[in-house]
C-alpha cells in the first residue's frame, strides 16, 4: 500500500497520539509514545504526477516539551519470509533502497531507518522536506555481520520501515548511526530530526513508498486497486455496514437456542489466525432467524479461527437449533466486524 490506495479502517481519524496504532491507510503503523502532541491521520487526495492519494498527518496539539522517551514513527512491518532475496546477516548480503515522496508545510529534517526486529540492529539515514513533493532515493548497505543476524523465514515481523518524526534523548541524545548496520544503541537511531509536533502549524504528506533490494531506485511499481486490497486483506479484513443500511455479512445456522454461528471465509488466507473487533454493543448486530429479526445479546465473538475461515458466535434471546439464518447489522446504527492479522 504505498501509494495509500487502501484505507478500510477510515479515511481520517482525529485526535490520534496517546496509543499506537494502525489508523487509516492499511498496513501504515503510527507509533506514538509518551508524547502529548496529537494529530490528525487522513487518507489525503494529494500526490505527485501519478498519485491519487497520500497519507496526511496533520499537528493539532504541539508538544514542544519533549520528553526524553517520547517518539513518533510512521512505519510499515515486514514479514522475515518476504525478505530472503536480501541475504542479510551473511555472505552476499544485499543493499536496500528506500524510494518515497515526502512534503510538509516547511522545511524539516527527519529520519528514515530500516529496523531488523529480529536481532536488534539498524541504521538510519537523515532526509528533508520542502513544501513541495520531494522524491528520495535512500541506500543502506548490506549488513553482511558474522553469519548470525539473518531474518527469520517465517510470517512473523522481522523488519520494520520508519519514517521518524519527533522524538526525545532517549532516541536522539546519540550520534546518528548512518554509515553501517549496527546493534541497536537508542540514542543513536534519530539523532538529528526535527519535530513534527513543534507546531500546530506543521503537517507531513507521504506516497510512492517503495523497499527494493539493490542500489537503484526503480519507477514506483502501481498496481490495480483490486490487487492492492488484496495484499492488504492479508492483515485486515474489514465487514461494515453503515446506519440505515440492512447490511447482513454472512449466513449461518442455529448453534444452541441462545446462538447462532456463522462461517466467515476470507478473501484471502490471512497471515495468522485473527483476533476480532467489533464496534458499539450487541445491539448493533441482529440474526435473521425464519423471518424474525433478533437483536445480539452479546458482541460477535470468535469461536475458532485460521487463516483461512473463522467460526463467529452471535448470541440471541431466541434461536432454532439447526435453522438457517443471516447475520447483519441493525439497520439503525453502524456496524462492523474487522478480522485483524496485523505484525
Amino acid at each position: 500500500n504505498g501509494a495509500m490506495q487502501v484505507a478500510q479502517r477510515s479515511a481520517s481519524v482525529t485526535g490520534i497520539g496517546a496509543a499506537d496504532g494502525y489508523f487509516t491507510c492499511d498496513r501504515w503503523h503510527l507509533v506514538s509514545g509518551a508524547t502529548a502532541g496529537r494529530l490528525t491521520m487522513t487518507q489525503t487526495a494529494d500526490g505527485p504526477v501519478g498519485f491519487a492519494n497520500c497519507i496526511k498527518l496533520d499537528c493539532t496539539t504541539a508538544d514542544t516539551s519533549i520528553a526524553a522517551g517520547e517518539n513518533v514513527l510512521l512505519q510499515q512491518r515486514f514479514e522475515g519470509q518476504d525478505l530472503q532475496s536480501i541475504g542479510k546477516g551473511v555472505t552476499g548480503a544485499k543493499e536496500v533502497t528506500v524510494s518515497f515522496y515526502v512534503k510538509a508545510n516547511a522545511a524539516f529534517t527527519f529520519g528514515c531507518e530500516v529496523y531488523d526486529q529480529d536481532n536488534t540492529r539498524q541504521i538510519t539515514k537523515l532526509f528533508n522536506t520542502t513544501t513541495g513533493w520531494v522524491r528520495h532515493e535512500i541506500t543502506f548497505p548490506a549488513d553482511v555481520d558474522d553469519g548470525s543476524s539473518p531474518f527469520g523465514d517465517d510470517n512473523a515481523r522481522s523488519l520494520d520501515l520508519s519514517f521518524w518524526l519527533h522524538a526525545g534523548t532517549t532516541y536522539t541524545g546519540g550520534t546518528l548511526n548512518t554509515a553501517a548496520w549496527a546493534n541497536t544503541t537508542a540514542a543513536n537511531r534519530a539523532a538529528g530530526i526535527d519535530s513534527f509536533y513543534s507546531s500546530t502549524d506543521n503537517n507531513f504528506f507521504l506516497t510512492g513508498v517503495q523497499l527494493e533490494v539493490g542500489s537503484v531506485a526503480t519507477p514506483f511499481e502501481h498496481r490495480s486497486y483490486g490487487e492492492e486490497l488484496a495484499l492488504c486483506q492479508r492483515y485486515y479484513v474489514l465487514y461494515s455496514a453503515a446506519a440505515g443500511a440492512a447490511t447482513y455479512f454472512a449466513t449461518g445456522f442455529g448453534y444452541t437456542t441462545t446462538a447462532a454461528i456463522s462461517v466467515f471465509q476470507f478473501p484471502v488466507p490471512m497471515r495468522t489466525s485473527p483476533s476480532l473487533s467489533t464496534s458499539g454493543t450487541a445491539s448493533h448486530y441482529r440474526w435473521l432467524n425464519g423471518g424474525t429479526f433478533l437483536t445480539c445479546s452479546a458482541v460477535p465473538a470468535i469461536d475458532i479461527a485460521n487463516p483461512f475461515t473463522s467460526d463467529v458466535i452471535f448470541a440471541q434471546s431466541s434461536t432454532t437449533v439447526g435453522h438457517g439464518g443471516m447475520i447483519g447489522a441493525n439497520s439503525t446504527t453502524a456496524a462492523y466486524l474487522a478480522f485483524s492479522a496485523e505484525l
